[in-house]
């Protein structure tokens, strides 16, 4: 099983929200390249970046810093946040970014995002972000009337190869992941990335056991509930 450790971004800082309420972060550091190479030490071999500002404001902010891991750093590196126009893929994937993600331009703009999909195939992928069921966007801060698992249909119809899909209201609380939902997720002929609450082994082992193959990890990590080494660890195992 893929394991993300997650670095979100605002002021350049390393952060974590509550339920992605931008009002409600937590600092935890000011040196994210540090944060990546740290993950890596620990034997991550796959990182999940977030331009907070980016999302809020439409427009990827944090380029450099993106630049600098992928250069410094042997990780599998994915990046979102404001990623609206094929300029900024472009320049993302020849700075030796591993995978953008589309966001609120998916849900807004369905025609540009098919065609990048079909254009740049894995290197794409769709962020879907769901509070109440329903697609949320603009950096979570505006929620729309997208049905989530329809949205996600349609998402798998253009083509694409994987979605990260986050439950907003999971996310930084420590609740731990909607199973049910993942399972239902996951019979969509697509790579499903579960993202928003992990709190407990627990959740790992239960993610591998429906068949889900890839994870985020964020605010675990960084309140010290989960250490990465034994995620890993969990996510090496054969579930039994």
């Amino acid at each position: 099983m893929k394991i993300f450790p997650a670095i979100d971004l605002l002021d350049k800082k390393v952060v974590r929200l509550y339920q992605g309420d931008y009002q409600q972060q937590e600092i935890f550091g000011d040196d994210p390249v540090a944060f990546a190479k740290g993950f890596e030490a620990k034997g991550a071999e796959y990182l999940h970046l977030v331009d907070l500002d980016g999302a809020k404001a439409g427009n990827l902010h944090y380029f450099d810093i993106a630049q600098q891991i992928a250069e410094q750093t042997n990780l599998f590196v994915e990046v979102g946040g404001g990623i609206r126009d094929e300029e900024t893929i472009k320049n993302c994937l020849a700075a030796g970014v591993d995978r953008v993600i589309l966001g609120t331009i998916a849900q807004k703009q369905p025609d540009f995002a098919k065609a990048m999909v079909e254009k740049y195939q894995e290197k794409i992928a769709i962020g879907v972000d769901a509070k109440d069921g329903q697609v949320a966007v603009e950096g979570w801060l505006e929620k729309t009337d997208a049905e989530a698992f329809a949205f996600c249909e349609e998402v798998v119809s253009w083509g694409t190869k994987t979605i990260i899909f986050t439950e907003i209201s999971r996310d930084g609380t420590g609740e731990g992941l909607n199973i049910p939902l993942y399972q239902k997720l996951n019979q969509l002929n697509c790579e499903i990335v579960a993202s928003g609450g992990v709190a407990s082994l627990a959740d790992i082992t239960a993610l591998k056991e429906i068949g889900v193959s890839s994870c985020i990890v964020g605010k675990a990590l960084y309140s010290g509930t989960l250490d990465l080494v034994d995620v890993l660890n969990a996510a090496k195992e054969d579930v039994k």
